[in-house]
């Protein structure tokens, strides 16, 4: 019977037409309706044949031009004036910033490099070339349409001070991301992939999801900072294999595979520090090369090779010299004066503090970062920056000092006419 059901449907206008001139014929012999009766109408609506054919001839043109055009209606949905049936959206939500969501989405999908490694090269001091190479890179990773694996694995790898983690974190807010930031110094046990990927039912904690599950599920499109990951536990590192590998993580606790398809992955580390280094000074103008030396390097250094397998690309920060140091270590001091509840005068860094700086760190060699120049500083001038506060200070300035460095009240007036006079 089922078999039938087609034949049947293509035949129903046969048997249409067929039921209808059944329908006249017993009409015509219930009313007494003779064959003269029905040739003298047909002569009386002689002058109706024509409009009536030009209406039936329109209305097939019509059914062949929806006929033709019926998939592309099917697919954008029947379209009613608004006058007729308000739109579900329009009822329930706001329709018009709905889509300026949509259309951030797909103009995220069409990265402006350009426009991103500048606004990074304006932020991250001395690795102008890193810069432009992620950008590119993820460029070209959010164009893709289908993926089953993260946008991009990146290792950022060189000296500390460098700007790795800076970096990460600027990318994120230019981007307009949500950051997830996990210190992998803090995994060195094999317990600690719970910290992240939650606890099996039965143990403590099973009753809450891990940060890193937990933070994917409600922001899927994050950038995720894995800090010096190569001092992480091997067992926390086979668990980040699935997410790279597969496109997704598992919370232990519900066993929910959770999707990182829209996540971005910076990884940073610490490792072959001096190896990395002379291969970035070596091959500043073969990108190719230098990536192929810098993974054997790790490799040798004893970083996890399922890891590096992984890696979409990895980027070498150059250690920062003279100026681009001096600059690190200027915004570092302002970061920290900023933290006593101050402001730093304009031009209120004295040169040769500056200076003095870029002297120790010739000395210590590769032994210290600009950073930890700074946090002796702290330690010389955080009594006086707490006495300025206490003063009711706004502005202060730093001079260096037969004694040290010591932090003077600046007057608001005075430092806005010195940034008046040319």
């Amino acid at each position: 019977m089922k078999a039938l059901l087609p034949a049947l449907t293509r035949f129903m206008p046969v048997m249409m037409v067929i039921f209808l001139i059944l329908a006249s014929i017993q009409a015509a012999v219930a009313l007494h309706l003779s064959g003269g009766m029905f040739v003298r109408f047909l002569s009386w609506a002689r002058e109706a044949y024509l409009p009536l054919a030009g209406i039936s001839a329109l209305t097939v043109l019509c059914g062949i031009i929806f006929e033709t055009h019926s998939e592309k209606l099917i697919r954008k949905g029947l379209r009613r004036r608004r006058g007729i049936l308000m739109d579900s959206l329009a009822r329930l939500t706001n329709r018009d910033m709905l889509e300026a969501l949509m259309a951030q989405e797909q103009r995220e999908t069409t990265l402006d490099a350009e426009e991103l490694a500048a606004a990074l090269r304006a932020r991250v001091i001395g690795q102008d070339q890193v810069c432009e190479d992620i950008a590119q890179q993820l460029r070209r990773r959010l164009a893709l349409h289908v993926r089953n694996k993260p946008v991009g694995i990146f290792l950022m790898a060189g000296p500390p001070g460098t700007g790795k983690t800076y970096l990460a974190k600027q990318i994120a807010r230019q981007m307009e991301r949500p950051l997830l930031h996990f210190d992998m110094t803090q995994m060195s046990s094999p317990h600690a992939a719970t910290q992240l990927f939650g606890s099996p039912k039965g143990y403590v904690g099973s009753d809450t999801f891990g940060k890193l599950t937990g933070g994917l599920q409600e922001k899927p499109d994050a950038v995720v900072l894995l800090d010096e990951i190569e001092k992480a536990h091997p067992d926390v590192f086979k668990k980040f294999l699935t997410a790279w590998n597969d496109g997704h993580v598992t919370e232990a606790s519900t066993g929910a595979q959770i999707s990182t398809t829209r996540a971005i992955f910076f990884l940073t580390s610490n490792i072959a520090t001096e190896e990395l280094t002379e291969i970035a000074d070596r091959l500043p103008d073969d990108a190719e090369r230098m990536r192929a030396e810098s993974t054997e390097a790790l490799r040798k250094a004893g970083f996890a090779p399922e890891v590096l397998n992984r890696l979409d690309r990895i980027f070498v920060f150059r250690r920062l010299h003279g100026l681009d140091l001096a600059r690190v270590a200027a915004l570092e001091i302002e970061a920290m004066i900023k933290g006593y509840g101050l402001s730093v005068e304009a031009g209120g860094i004295d040169a040769h503090l500056l200076f003095q700086l870029l002297q120790r760190q010739q000395k210590l060699g590769t032994g210290a970062s600009a950073r930890d120049l700074v946090r002796s500083i702290e330690d010389m001038v955080s009594e006086s920056l707490i006495l300025a506060r206490q003063n009711g200070a706004k502005l202060v300035r730093l001079i260096m000092t037969d004694n040290g460095v010591i932090a003077e009240i600046a007057e608001e007036k005075q430092a806005l006419n010195a940034r008046l006079i040319p």
